[in-house]
């Protein structure tokens, strides 16, 4: 890597250098199997965040803080289940207002 200091700001100059290797490695079916995967787990932990008070612990000490991530992942596992058997639909990715806009574009 490399950077540039411009007064307070630095920038840093990874695609000149690397010849866009990095952006051509995200194009493979490898990557985005792998990537897929991450995805998944990362919504999961966001759901925990959210919906059910995963980031702060009522208890100290190791046993009980991993007593009440269990009990936090079968809550989640209950309203997941839930929400299959009521026929709710899993919410899509979202998508920002210029991907709908350009989405809305290639429609027409």
């Amino acid at each position: 890597m490399h950077w540039v200091r411009r007064s307070r700001r630095s920038l840093w100059v990874i695609e000149r250098l690397t010849g866009g290797v990095p952006r051509k490695r995200e194009r493979t079916p490898e990557f985005r199997a792998v990537h897929a995967l991450r995805a998944g787990v990362e919504a999961t932990l966001s759901q925990g965040v959210r919906g059910f008070g995963l980031r702060r612990a009522r208890y100290v000490g190791l046993a009980k803080t991993r007593l009440q991530h269990v009990a936090i992942a079968a809550a989640m596992n209950l309203v997941r289940i839930g929400d299959w058997l009521a026929g709710v639909p899993i919410a899509p990715t979202r998508r920002s207002h210029f991907g709908q806009l350009v989405g809305l574009a290639g429609a027409t």
